[in-house]
């Protein structure tokens, strides 16, 4: 004979009688039970894998940490609607013209108190120069406010990439930030602490595991990449940008090097052709260019003359190839 439908269903978790599980087999039918209990959730085996670090860490986890790596940062990116980015890479180095001015008046005093000591010497010199080149921060700062007065709406966002830390980087997301827009960082885990810049978007800042994740993520919304002068790390981005374009395993993108003067003697373009090791349509891949409005101005007539669009629908830039 079938029971009459209960009024009310069970609840969903709570129960009038306790499961047997639910309590640990007591000292009073094994004195050793509670103890053996205890040391078994102790135990690492037992920690959920989600929840064990030291587990994830394992060598032969990487497949998963390389997956968390790639998905965190496009599952909040999408959530975001942020869908096209200018890419900005530039010396962790070159401060803003104050603080390099300041720099320059401590090298001096410190020469001053032993004029002939040619470390001293040497440190005076290299300061005027990055001071020189500080200018470039009030560059990318006023190019960072002109990308973010364009963010445009969820799912068609344009926003500055960079990654994440002082220097240029900190210039071009400060511009964006003072624009009120979105700004992203890109982070690397390293062996020193390294600190986010603080104008960057808080739910929009990422820190990797893997410089291969973090290059991916770099690129696959890209629109442009804009590159300050630098040093390892910006070489590093901008030869491998170039590689990609040149080889089209990426859809071509405009690539600007701002600071001719710089460029041309850290990237002897010109050379390569002379030797042989690329050709000489390789040398149009990117331009040269000195202030924010001659930066998006050139980023606008290459989309024109590409006959493709700086915002809107697209095809991926990464290729699935």
């Amino acid at each position: 004979m079938m029971e009459d439908c209960p009024e009310t269903p069970p609840p969903s978790a709570e129960r009038d009688v306790d499961l047997p599980w639910c309590a640990p087999k007591p000292a009073t039918e094994d004195r050793r039970a509670p103890d053996l209990v205890r040391r078994i959730m102790a135990s690492p085996s037992y920690r959920a894998g989600d929840d064990d670090v030291d587990f994830l860490d394992r060598d032969d986890m990487r497949g998963v940490r390389l997956m968390l790596d790639y998905q965190k940062a496009e599952t909040l990116l999408q959530a975001h609607g942020i869908a096209h980015s200018v890419v900005v890479f530039g010396a962790t180095r070159i401060p803003e013209p104050a603080r390099a001015a300041a720099e320059v008046a401590a090298r001096a005093a410190a020469l001053a108190q032993s004029p002939g000591d040619p470390a001293l010497q040497d440190a005076l010199a290299i300061a005027r120069r990055v001071a020189d080149k500080s200018r470039y921060y009030d560059v990318a700062r006023a190019f960072g406010r002109i990308v973010g007065s364009q963010e445009g709406e969820p799912g068609n966002r344009l926003v500055v990439v960079t990654g994440g830390g002082p220097g240029m980087m900190e210039a071009a997301n400060r511009g964006s930030h003072e624009a009120g827009a979105r700004s992203v960082g890109l982070n690397i885990t390293l062996p020193h602490e390294q600190y986010p810049n603080p104008y960057l978007t808080p739910d929009l800042c990422f820190r990797f595991h893997y410089f291969a994740l973090r290059k991916l993520h770099f690129l696959k919304r890209a629109r442009a990449l804009v590159v300050f002068p630098g040093g390892y790390g910006t070489l590093d981005e901008l030869f491998e940008t170039l590689t990609l374009i040149q080889t089209r395993k990426i859809l071509p993108v405009p690539v600007v090097l701002v600071g001719e003067s710089f460029w041309r003697r850290a990237f002897d373009v010109d050379f390569l052709v002379e030797e042989g090791v690329i050709d000489p349509e390789d040398r149009d891949l990117f331009w040269y260019a000195e202030e924010a409005e001659e930066i998006w101005d050139g980023l606008q007539r290459w989309y024109q003359s590409a006959g493709r669009e700086l915002t809107g629908a697209a095809p991926e830039v990464l290729a699935d190839r």
